[in-house]
């Protein structure tokens, strides 16, 4: 059985991820010479946390839901992998195992480096220390973002934030109105509630509030932003 390909598509979405696409054209073609493709399916567990690193990924398709599991067995989503972002280089650096659970969030297809093809290409490319190092700083910017965001701005400001950060990932325009642009994640509001540690509950009023206010649009198969400039209002309105 011949093995995977990345599609048109997934190697598009992989050549235009703007960390991968900052990096030589030689580090390119190293790292995509090595790479194997994987697929998955909807739910379908693609690293376990506390298991030894054995591969660096990148979506291509899809999403990855990285989670963990509370003490108490609640499930804590931490964010959604977008294609075109590389990820699991954290424990492949300093050995330790992994710390998330990562699992398909839709159909979806990672490109996988080998963890001993990662350290060669490090050995041969110094220049992805220094690419991996600015990747890392701006994951640290973002996290100090999101813990300042969950201390100091009210959940209605925050879900805004999330809503915007979404339709700016998985945005794709509307057929029935080119003003309006639809988020092609499908999450549940349990699933976005999980995103903002809150309750759904309380997600779904700030939802419904703003369906009031047409800035956006709740549909059976996901959510539509309708005004895009109304949610950068609510998200600034409390800083």
């Amino acid at each position: 059985m011949e093995e995977p390909i990345l599609t048109v598509e997934e190697r598009a979405a992989i050549n235009s991820g703007r960390w991968f696409s900052s990096l030589s054209p030689s580090l390119r073609h190293d790292i995509l010479r090595c790479a194997y493709v994987k697929r998955f399916r909807d739910g379908e567990l693609i690293t376990a946390r506390g298991e030894p690193p054995e591969e660096w990924l990148a979506c291509a398709k899809g999403a990855i839901r990285v989670s963990s599991t509370s003490i108490s067995g609640k499930q804590i989503t931490l964010t959604y992998v977008e294609p075109g972002i590389w990820f699991g280089d954290v424990s492949i650096f300093d050995g330790d195992r992994r710390t998330h659970d990562a699992y398909a969030h839709g159909d979806s297809t990672t490109l996988c480096v080998a963890k001993a093809d990662f350290k060669k290409i490090l050995a041969a490319h110094t220049e992805l220390y220094e690419a991996l190092l600015r990747l890392h700083a701006r994951r640290i910017r973002q996290l100090y973002g999101l813990v300042e965001d969950l201390n100091t701005l009210p959940l209605r400001a925050r879900l805004a934030k999330q809503l915007l950060h979404l339709v700016r990932s998985y945005g794709v325009p509307s057929l029935s109105d080119d003003s309006e642009v639809r988020i092609g994640l499908q999450l549940a509001q349990e699933e976005l509630a999980q995103l903002l540690g809150a309750s759904r509950q309380r997600v779904n009023q700030e939802l419904k509030s703003m369906e009031r206010e047409e800035a956006i649009r709740i549909e059976p198969g996901g959510l539509v932003i309708r005004d895009r400039q109304a949610l950068m209002r609510i998200a600034e309105a409390d800083h």
